[in-house]
């Protein structure tokens, strides 16, 4: 009757040795550590700037635990794991001036990181400590004001270039356009001019509203966004940036960051585990744009460095095509650009494909068509400085699809492709508050909430095995699994634990215990009607199972409502207290029922049970 057959015991041996393999690396803790990477999108970090960084650290004769090539999907790094606090300074300071030779304009990147010291043998079996908050961990906390009218500015101004661009394709003439306020008026000299480009400009422009004006002689067509519009261009900025922030953190090697919209115009970005606010402003603040300029023809090839640059051109001599004199107008721009991947050319070699918007498909065509065998500069922008890709020469004319060929390796044209999809922010953006969370707070976060849940654990323990004897023991057992498997659980699954998230354990605790005290108290109510210490065991946790099933289940739903509708730290609640609903139903009447079936199952002559005082009522 109370006999589990033998798979049921092989869940319960899985149940545990996956518990204990996947919490057993919350224990190992962090040590200082250092992430190496680039600020320059045609720099790649790869084995030999690690070979650099162990010679520098020999040379300075500071020991490394560790260093290690991190390959990413999108940024590569190196880590270096260093022994304590005063070592990760030290070697902060030399590996910087070891890779960046030139302080004003540093190539490379070298954040304070923490690393974890489990153990090669866990990873391999990919198993990881949690993710710690930035209450728990420490780290970076900025409020960011991005300035959306900076977006509707920008916006507004490219009304000018393709208002002048749809017009001219169209063979309608005007008299001359430009910015006034928050609109863009064009000028006709009679009345049948302005109604045509209208209707031109209406069919091609669906969010602008344009009006007619009359002005003395001058027929004006005034054209200014809709109103709903300067929603749309605000939430779309907002929108942009947040995206961009999110793949320039990837570099500082954050685990979960967390980066959302704070009301109409700002964003709030959480780094848990960085320690250097410098290094997050360097990451946070680059931008990087393409420009395409025509080469100045009238300086000889070979003669850049020491020809006088004309007037109205300039010299570039950094990058695979420097040094070359170019003109200072941009052809094209990267606000143009309305996608960019890593690619292959006609030699199957690494290349970017970029994809222009209609406008700049235009001016592509028509500066291609009369620039045949010339040369055209293709320069990044990074921070203001510009890098030459390539110069090649211009052999045919070509539109809104064109290739930037000789990139080196596909992961440079992957990490090139990446910073021009959103390498540039939609808006300005300025730091109104920064804090920064030391780990030492951290670790007094996590000591306090281990001792409230150790203190609590205690006392349920206590109060359950003086009350209820043997039976009280065993559901300490299964609330001890049921603690293993929850953190064994949010482990594995890499979910980010704050200070709420160790409040939903502690609530996770009580409401496991609950189910228990369910089960002994239905079997006491078997044993007061009379039957058999086996039959109240099975009828105990028979007729219990229906009340704590329907207990959790609403329980659940009101946590995953939370999960649903939430954010921040009440998401991060939720997740771990779905979780421990769970891993509560699972512990207390599967694994309790086990240890229970484990010991009384066998004895065929059982008279009685070890669940407290039974009290009966009185005659």
């Amino acid at each position: 009757m109370n006999r589990y057959p033998l798979w049921k015991y092989i869940v319960i041996a899985i149940a545990l040795v996956f518990g204990m393999l996947y919490t057993l690396p919350n224990f190992f803790g962090e040590a200082p550590a250092l992430q190496v990477g680039s600020l320059k999108a045609t720099i790649k970090v790869d084995t030999a700037v690690m070979a650099k960084i162990e010679s520098a650290l020999q040379q300075a004769g500071i020991a490394a635990d560790r260093v290690y090539f991190d390959a990413n999907a999108n940024n590569s790094s190196v880590r270096v794991r260093l022994a304590s606090p005063d070592a990760q300074f030290n070697a902060k300071n030399v590996i910087e001036k070891a890779l960046n030779t030139d302080p004003s304009d540093p190539t490379y990147v070298v954040a304070l990181n923490l690393l974890s010291n489990t153990p090669s043998w866990l990873q391999s079996l990919r198993a990881l400590p949690m993710y710690l908050g930035l209450d728990l961990r420490g780290g970076v906390h900025l409020l960011l004001q991005v300035d959306t009218k900076a977006a509707y500015e920008k916006r507004l101004s490219g009304l000018v270039p393709t208002i002048r661009t749809l017009l001219r394709d169209k063979n309608v003439r005007h008299a001359g356009i430009e910015r006034s306020g928050n609109a863009v008026e064009v000028k006709f000299r009679d009345p049948e001019s302005r109604a045509q480009a209208k209707e031109i400009i209406a069919s091609q422009q669906p969010d602008v509203q344009l009006n007619d004006v009359d002005e003395g002689g001058d027929f004006k067509l005034v054209t200014s966004f809709k109103p709903q519009m300067s929603k749309q261009i605000q939430d779309e900025a907002l929108k942009q940036n947040i995206a961009v922030l999110s793949k320039r953190v990837n570099e500082l090697g954050v685990s979960e960051p967390v980066i959302q919209q704070q009301g109409a115009d700002r964003i709030v970005v959480q780094l848990a585990g960085v320690q250097d606010p410098a290094a997050v402003d360097k990451i946070l603040g680059r931008t990087a744009t393409l420009e395409l300029r025509m080469v100045d023809e009238t300086v000889a090839r070979g003669t850049e460095e020491t020809a006088a640059i004309p007037f109205g051109s300039e010299l570039f001599k950094v990058g695979q095509g420097a040094p070359v004199v170019v003109s200072k107008e941009a052809v094209i721009t990267g606000d143009y650009i309305s996608s960019a991947s890593a690619s292959f050319d006609e030699n199957h070699q690494p290349a970017v494909s970029i994809s222009l918007n209609g406008d700049g498909g235009s001016k592509m065509r028509r500066i291609t068509r009369d620039n045949i065998n010339k040369r055209m500069a293709i320069i990044l922008f990074e921070k203001g400085k510009g890098e030459v890709l390539t110069a090649p020469s211009i052999r045919g004319e070509f539109g809104s699809q064109f290739q930037i060929t000789g990139m080196g390796s596909p992961d440079a044209a992957g990490e090139l492709a990446l910073l021009l999809r959103s390498g540039s922010l939609a808006a300005p953006m300025e730091i109104i508050e920064k804090r920064t969370i030391g780990p030492q707070l951290g670790a007094d976060n996590i000591q306090k909430g281990f001792n409230s849940t150790l203190y609590g654990f205690a006392a349920i323990a206590v109060f359950m095995i003086f009350y209820y004897m043997l039976f009280g023991f065993f559901s300490v057992l299964a609330l001890s699994v049921n603690l293993l498997l929850l953190v064994a659980l949010l482990s594995c699954l890499q979910a980010t634990l704050t200070l709420p998230g160790i409040a939903a354990i502690a609530l996770a605790l009580g409401m496991a215990i609950d189910s228990n005290v369910l089960i002994n108290e239905r079997i006491r109510e078997e044993l007061r009607n009379g039957n058999t210490p086996q039959a109240a065991i099975a009828m105990g946790f028979q007729h219990a199972w229906a009340t704590i099933l329907d207990s959790n289940v609403t329980t659940l739903i009101a946590g995953v409502a939370l999960l649903i509708f939430g954010s921040g730290a009440i998401r991060g609640f939720a997740v771990v207290h779905c979780l421990g609903i769970l891993t509560s139903i699972f512990s207390s009447v599967f694994i309790s029922r086990g240890f229970v079936n484990l010991w009384y199952g066998r004895k065929k002559k059982l008279t009685s049970l070890a669940i407290g005082q039974i009290w009966k009522p009185a005659e």
